[in-house]
């Protein structure tokens, strides 16, 4: 063990408690960074103080107190269980930070400082690119080397690993152990949605036709909904569906914008309708169950997809702190050819 080098893993972020004054104070952090709402400074205060935060808190509160457990926050306990056993497997100097909430990034990474270590891996428990989570998370590394680590901490990072064969293998474990003994009319790949103008930032022509995410090009290499498509149609493939048994959507929007279709809430009720009886939804764009899976998936998407006339939706965990998503992560660890200077 090098006591100079240290890996820090970085997720989003969840509130302190199931508590209004907690849930406004994340939602206010949250939705204040520019690479999330990307709109000019005074509208967007504007807009997340005295319209979001407002008429969003009760209710994403309540959604926070259907998941929280004794434990606390999924997403935190969840990660906090990862980072141990990835640190008790490899021995080395590993933590957890959250870009928003608490543990801090920028905090996490001036206390890896003050013990002497010169040498951070960053890596952002986001398989694929995005600027609202990849981009504000490496934002965030670079104004903390210039402020403190320029020429004494070198910053290393890995970007995505949305095809990388111990990732896609995790999942297919994953998914075959929770849908061997429950057998499915259709499987949904969910993701994450954006707003379609983040993808046309970093990814030039893209959205432009129907296949244009069926190859990679150097043109499209960081589009989010390109790797989305990606991992879901490898996943696919290795789970030996047809193409008429399984589809990728995206969840999760915000606002009037146009965002990333076909939309999750929309494609499961009318599944229903047109006679699906049983699905399985997987989420390859969460490595640790939250929100967005536990209560939007698991509890509202359930229940719509059985007002709609179906039978049955079940989610299939995220990986989690899963013994072959520990092993995957500590042998991407290791290879060298994946890693940046920040």
């Amino acid at each position: 063990m090098n006591s100079k080098e240290a890996f820090v893993f970085v997720n989003l972020g969840t509130p302190d408690a199931p508590k209004v004054s907690a849930v406004r104070r994340y939602l206010r952090e949250f939705l204040s960074d520019p690479f999330v709402i990307d709109i000019p400074a005074v509208l967007r205060w504007i807009l997340v103080y005295l319209i979001i935060v407002p008429f969003r808190a009760k209710k994403s509160t309540h959604a926070y107190s259907q998941i929280w457990s004794e434990r606390g926050s999924p997403l935190r306990f969840h990660s906090e269980d990862f980072v141990s056993q990835l640190q008790a497997q490899r021995k080395e100097t590993t933590i957890l930070a959250m870009r928003y909430g608490k543990p801090q990034l920028f905090q996490q990474l001036k206390n890896l400082k003050q013990q002497g270590v010169k040498k951070i891996f960053l890596l952002p428990l986001y398989p694929q690119y995005a600027l609202s989570t990849t981009e504000t998370t490496l934002d965030v590394a670079r104004k903390w080397q210039r402020s403190y680590g320029e020429g004494q901490v070198d910053v290393f990072y890995l970007r995505e690993f949305y095809r990388h064969p111990a990732f896609l293998k995790s999942w297919v474990i994953n998914i075959k152990e929770h849908i061997s003994s429950k057998p499915v009319d259709r499987v949904l790949f969910s993701f994450h949605g954006l707003p379609v103008r983040h993808i046309k930032k970093v990814a030039k022509g893209c959205l432009e036709n129907p296949g244009c995410c069926e190859v990679i090009r150097p043109a499209n290499q960081l589009c989010y909904r390109m790797q989305c498509v990606q991992t879901a149609e490898a996943l696919a493939k290795e789970l030996g569906l047809a193409t008429d048994q399984w589809q990728v959507s995206f969840q999760s929007r915000l606002g009037k914008d146009a965002w990333l279709e076909p939309y999750t809430d929309q494609v499961l009720p009318h599944w229903a309708k047109t006679g699906v009886k049983t699905v399985a939804v997987v989420a390859p764009s969460f490595v640790a169950d939250c929100l967005e899976t536990l209560e939007e998936i698991a509890i509202r998407a359930r229940e719509d997809f059985k007002a709609a006339g179906g039978e049955e939706l079940f989610l299939v965990p995220s990986l989690n702190s899963n013994p072959q998503w520990v092993s995957a992560v500590s042998e991407i660890l290791d290879e060298k050819s994946l890693w940046h200077p920040l």
